[in-house]
């Protein structure tokens, strides 16, 4: 017959296993994700140092290091994600450590008067009570409470050992949690001094582009390109957002058990991460008090049809180009979450932040990024600077209301 300390060792070990095993599927995969994200920089670093120092002039060599930036970012962005975790890990075990010790702390309180009373009164059995009793309800209430008395210090003895087992435990997790966090931490410091080199080297090569005016006209060329696959990033968005609310309004109109016809009429999801919008500020509501994206910058190249005088050259700006004036850090101009960051040709690195209303926001020439694809992000928060592109510090920025891109200086303040 199985007992019930076996029944609960059971339930016990099924719980633990329930969190553990998605836990660690879920490290293992931040592991492969960051080791893909190293193969890929390494594949472009063996590409360029096949080049002798005087021939990193070309406009691919920039893009080629332009992408090592984006990709150490990345990484970066997932670090700093990981290190935040671990620390809010560490944080709840302290918290679970002070709880355990405390509650310590209470049994042995409890025995120690316990022990005192049993030694300044003696042990009051149940036989005493009962020829002690003045009537024989009383002897029975008496029992009754000695016996209940007696289980409470054997249940309290238990509970003692229990709680110091946990508390060592807890106690072991805690300094393994640490040390993750200072192997992540260490992680991060590398990749940083590899994020500097890499910028410094990029701006070496841009100041020889800069001064080649045939390709300056190549980068424009490779921007109009770049300019589509917004587009085409933004579509796809878009697309994403009616399959679901398609998924979702089917899911209400026919029974569960017709889920998995759903799923294979709509199709599956490209997204790994929660989309929805839903709980955000309205966005429209906005149109005319949006904060800009960066403070003390000005439009250098505006939204629509611009002639460049110098390539003599006309093109159409999707959206406006940003000059910073000192402060390069890039703001969120209205909470939603983060859907796309990827890396462009002409751009470099792009975001996409998705708001409520199917509206979405485009911040190109990013040199640093900050945050992560599906996390949500606040109005006014922080998600990268603006990196030095062949025009300078320049942020490309767009705002796009379904399909439609339009004029973001008619929605800013």
């Amino acid at each position: 017959m199985v007992t019930l300390r076996t029944y609960i060792s059971v339930l016990i070990f099924l719980a633990l296993s329930c969190q553990l095993f998605p836990q660690d599927n879920q490290i293992e995969t931040k592991k492969l994700e960051l080791n893909k994200l190293k193969d890929e920089i390494s594949k472009l670093e063996k590409e360029l140092s096949q080049k002798k120092i005087k021939e990193k002039k070309s406009l691919k060599d920039y893009e080629n290091i332009g992408k090592q930036s984006f990709l150490v970012n990345k990484l970066l962005a997932s670090l700093r994600s990981q290190e935040n975790q671990k620390q809010i890990e560490i944080d709840n075990r302290i918290k679970e450590i002070k709880a355990i010790e405390k509650e310590i702390d209470l049994l042995q309180k409890n025995y120690a008067k316990y022990v005192v009373a049993n030694y300044k009164y003696g042990n009051y059995t149940e036989w005493e009570s009962v020829f002690d009793a003045a009537s024989f309800q009383q002897a029975v209430i008496r029992l009754e409470y000695l016996k209940r008395f007696s289980a409470k210090r054997k249940n309290d003895l238990v509970e003692y050992e229990t709680n110091k087992k946990e508390l060592i435990l807890a106690k072991e997790k805690l300094e393994k949690e640490k040390e993750e966090k200072r192997v992540l931490t260490a992680q991060k410091a590398v990749e940083e001094k590899s994020l500097e080199k890499k910028l410094s080297e990029k701006e070496k090569i841009l100041n020889s582009i800069k001064r080649d005016k045939r390709k300056l006209a190549k980068s424009v060329t490779e921007k109009r390109k770049s300019e589509q696959k917004i587009k085409d990033l933004i579509i796809k968005l878009v697309e994403e957002a009616e399959r679901k609310k398609a998924e979702e309004l089917k899911k209400s109109e026919t029974l569960v058990s017709a889920d998995a016809k759903t799923k294979r009429e709509i199709g599956e999801s490209d997204y790994n991460f929660d989309l929805s919008t839903s709980n955000f500020a309205s966005f429209a509501e906005m149109k005319g008090k949006l904060n800009w994206p960066i403070t003390k910058g000005r439009v250098v190249r505006k939204f629509g049809e611009n002639r460049n005088r110098k390539l003599n050259t006309v093109t159409i700006n999707y959206g406006i180009d940003i000059k910073a004036g000192g402060e390069r850090s890039v703001k969120c101009i209205s909470e939603g979450v983060i859907s796309t960051v990827e890396w462009l040709p002409g751009y470099g690195t792009v975001l996409i932040i998705s708001h409520k209303g199917n509206y979405r926001t485009v911040y190109g020439h990013l040199g640093e990024v900050y945050v992560n694809e599906g996390d949500k992000i606040k109005a006014g928060g922080l998600i990268g600077k603006v990196g030095e592109s062949l025009e300078g510090n320049i942020l490309h920025f767009e705002i796009w209301n379904g399909r439609q891109n339009v004029n973001p200086q008619t929605w800013l303040r």
